[in-house]
């Protein structure tokens, strides 16, 4: 059966044909690194990451391009109000997006190009839409006239009419619908040299520089959250058109996290950090948790229905190990036809793990009844099947990880002593011992952050951030 996928410009399931026959091209919208992941950020990199794996099985090259953004408005602002460099800001929480994808077992990209690292890409896109009269330049700001391209909205659905892009008011600006694809330099802020005068990239110039060069001026598909569909892809998209470029001929979106019906996000105070979930379940449960909905549907979060998840991802786990202790070695076999079709439907995950429980359930009747060679050819393919959604218990990502965790938790009760420690000198102000203490944990490559709820120590954040004894 052919791969069909939902395209949210054609509102309709199409049968992917890649551009260049064995090669799938993806671009997705990767992280704006303000801040401490939360679940909500990443549920798009495993999303994504199973859309991969599936063509890899089919033998595709795929080129999987994952941009960072690491100069925003947000960015500049968080840093000013913590007193640090906006460049190590962003680097910071860079990092901490990495080991989020990293503990969830999500793909490294082909290429994660920054969007500070692109400004020549940038500015020959912008001098092509000048030139071909779809921008304008004033006062230092460079400015996209979005009456100029016919097509505008066609993504979202958004009448010209009525298209806000939530951006300011600004001198110059010719028309209130415009957006900026150029931020003139201001006092205080990083600045690069253009032929319209110095100043930084607009959030959404990047995505379209980037995606063009590293995939090509027509490219396969292009992927992120449903929140991005405007004006962020819209933009995307009239950018790259007027400058001439075919970009993306799919464009895929998944469903937000969601807490109590709203979006997970900073503003409502519903954030649930990955570090923290982490600490609630494993990280192949969490990727269970997050990938068990249908890409394109909200996901809402309780932790009942995360602990469900893992009980669920224990199930196949356990009997996989079963079947390792009572038969003997379990190879990874070949997918059940059943899951093919589901997941060549859009990635239908949740109708694949029903497949992948129901052949568990088989798996274990045969070990109880004695059946050693058929649970072996069922757990291969319970392996099989887990592997493409990227939780197969077997893989080294997990089984490594199973030994590191105990290696952590013994880790963690040695140093919440040292923190405890700590603790009770601060309060009788005895900030030699506190320093002593913060100074050999630091040493030993564990950094210390003060929080509302007491201290967090890591061995993965920068220590720059520490607010002091």
């Amino acid at each position: 059966m052919t791969l069909r996928l939902y395209d949210t410009v054609t509102r309709a399931l199409r049968d992917f044909v890649p551009l260049t026959p064995g090669h799938a091209s993806v671009y997705l919208c990767g992280a704006t690194v303000q801040g401490e992941p939360h679940i909500g950020h990443v549920r798009s990199g495993v999303a994504f990451d199973v859309l991969r794996r599936w063509l890899l099985a089919h033998d595709y090259d795929v080129a999987f391009v994952r941009n960072v953004t690491d100069i925003d408005d947000k960015i500049l602002n968080k840093a000013a109000e913590a007193g640090r460099p906006w460049w190590e800001w962003a680097a910071t929480y860079e990092r901490s997006f990495d080991w989020a994808y990293q503990q969830l077992g999500v793909l490294p990209p082909s290429a994660e190009p920054r969007a500070t690292g692109h400004i020549t890409q940038m500015v020959d896109m912008m001098q092509r839409l000048i030139d071909n009269g779809h921008a304008y330049a004033a006062a230092g700001d460079v400015y996209f006239d979005v009456a100029s391209f016919p097509d505008y909205g066609k993504l979202s659905g958004h009448k010209l009419d009525d298209v806000h892009q939530g951006e300011s008011e600004a001198a110059g600006k010719r028309d209130p619908r415009d957006f900026t694809l150029w931020k003139a330099a201001k006092p205080g802020e990083p600045s690069w040299p253009t032929p319209w005068g110095p100043g930084r990239p607009g959030w959404h110039l990047e995505c379209s520089a980037m995606a063009v060069f590293y995939l090509g001026h027509e490219f396969d598909i292009h992927c992120g959250g449903m929140d991005l569909v405007f004006p962020h892809h819209e933009n995307e998209i009239a950018q790259a058109k007027c400058a001439g470029d075919g970009f993306a001929r799919y464009w895929l979106h998944n469903g937000w996290v969601t807490k109590s019906g709203e979006k997970m996000s900073k503003s409502l105070g519903n954030v649930l950090s990955v570090p923290n979930v982490l600490k609630l379940v494993r990280p192949q449960e969490l990727r269970y948790y997050l990938g068990s909905a249908h890409y394109r549907s909200m996901l809402e979060y309780s932790e009942e229905a995360l602990q469900e998840a893992a009980i669920a991802y224990r199930r196949c786990e356990s009997f996989v190990m079963r079947t390792v202790e009572r038969a003997g070695e379990v190879h990874v076999g070949k997918w059940t036809e059943e899951f093919a079709a589901v997941l060549d439907d859009d990635l239908n995950v949740p109708a694949a793990l029903a497949e992948i429980h129901g052949r568990v359930r088989e798996g274990n009747i045969a070990l109880e009844s004695g059946d050693s060679e058929g649970a072996l050819t069922l757990a291969a393919q319970v392996r099989a099947m887990l592997g493409i959604l990227g939780v197969d218990p077997l893989d080294p990502q997990w089984t490594v990880a199973a030994d590191s965790s105990v290696a952590m938790g013994a880790l963690d009760v040695l140093v919440q002593a040292e923190l405890d420690r700590r603790q009770q000198a601060r309060a009788e102000k005895n900030w030699a011992v506190a320093d002593e203490v913060r100074d050999r944990l630091a040493a030993a490559g564990i950094a210390v952050t003060d929080t509302p709820s007491g201290p967090e120590w890591s061995l993965e954040r920068s220590s720059s951030n520490e607010s002091g004894t």
